[in-house]
Order: C-alpha cells, then structure tokens, then sequence
C-alpha cells in the first residue's frame, strides 16, 4: 500500500473465516483481560479498550510510563506467533492483545516508536470480529489512509513508519460488535 516513506503490506483474508471465528473465541475466553492505566495529557486514565501483554519472560514493555510484565503465551498464540513471523519475515517475542467491546472502545493517534522496539520496528496486527476502521496519517499533516480492518485480516507495518506516521483506531456510532486486535512485536529491554 502507498505510505511514502514508510512499509505498509496487508492481507485482507489472511485467516479463514472459521478459523478466525475460532481463534476469536478461543482468545475471549482464554486471555486474562485487564484495563490498563494510561497517560493523556500527563493525566492517569483508564484505556478505553481491554488488553493483556502477552510474551516470552524478558519481553518487558514500558508504555505511557507503565511497566508491563508479559504474561505466558496461550498455546494457541503460540502457535499464531510462528505463523505472523513467517507471513511478515520477522520474529516477534510478544503480542499485546486489544479487545475494543463496541464501538465506543478507541484507540487514539500514537506510534509504536517506545526504544525497546527497536527504531524500525516491524508491528504485525491482526485483526478478529467486528469490522473497524484504522487510519495513518503523517507526523507532518496532509492526507490520512484509511483501511477496513476486517476479520482474520493482517497488517505489517515496518521500516520508518512509526517514526513517520501516527495511527489510531477511532469510535464509531454504528453498532459494531467486538473486535479482537492482536499486535505481535519483537522487545529488545536491553535499548530501554
């Protein structure tokens, strides 16, 4: 996809749909969902989504000045992880897992640039149920892409992106179910 600067690559139906509907019901049930406390504006609130760290042991993640200890992978992310590393060409040592209830669960304009990434990190997103819109724009302003991130659909993003782009995943009035967004990415603690 066209992102000047930047490595953009997706696959609309990368997973079938019924082993998306599987893997959505397995990871509903199987993650341990948390609210994370986050900072705006140099204020502590709730993130407006569910979420859980997911990792190998020293794939600690420090974001919005919170320390994030990576619970044990599910067997069956796992198994996903080896799958996305293959897909994308890279390895990945941890997934934060998102669950947005309804569309007024949100995401607003950010980049994945913390230092344990590494500085030209390779995000892997994939996305389960209901149908959401996520959107990049420039640091610098001018136009925004917008993409319909539908079930069992993949996205990379790599290269400058997230030095040159800011994404988010806006609310909606429209009555949407849930969606699951799992976002796999290699932490190095050691460039912390």
């Amino acid at each position: 996809m066209p992102l000047p600067g930047g490595e953009l690559s997706w696959w609309p139906a990368w997973l079938a749909g019924d082993e998306a509907d599987a893997l959505l019901a397995d990871a509903q049930a199987a993650i341990p969902w948390e609210v994370h406390r986050i900072r705006i504006f140099g204020k502590e609130v709730d993130s407006p989504r569910l979420s859980c760290w997911i990792g190998d042991e020293d794939a600690t993640y420090v974001y919005s000045r919170t320390r994030f200890e990576p619970h044990p992978w599910t067997p069956a992310l796992a198994l996903l992880r080896d799958r996305v590393a293959q897909a994308c060409g890279a390895r990945f040592n941890s997934v934060l897992a998102n669950l947005y209830r309804n569309g007024r669960d949100s995401m607003g304009w950010h980049s994945d640039n913390e230092p344990e990434l590494g500085p030209r990190p390779v995000i892997a997103s994939l996305s389960l149920g209901a149908v959401r819109r996520f959107r990049l724009k420039s640091r610098e302003g001018g136009d925004m892409l917008g993409i319909e991130l539908g079930h069992g659909s993949l996205l990379r993003m790599a290269g400058d992106t997230q030095r040159l782009y800011v994404h988010d995943l806006p609310r909606t009035s429209a009555a949407v179910g849930p969606r699951l967004n799992l976002t796999f990415r290699w932490v190095d603690a050691s460039l912390r």
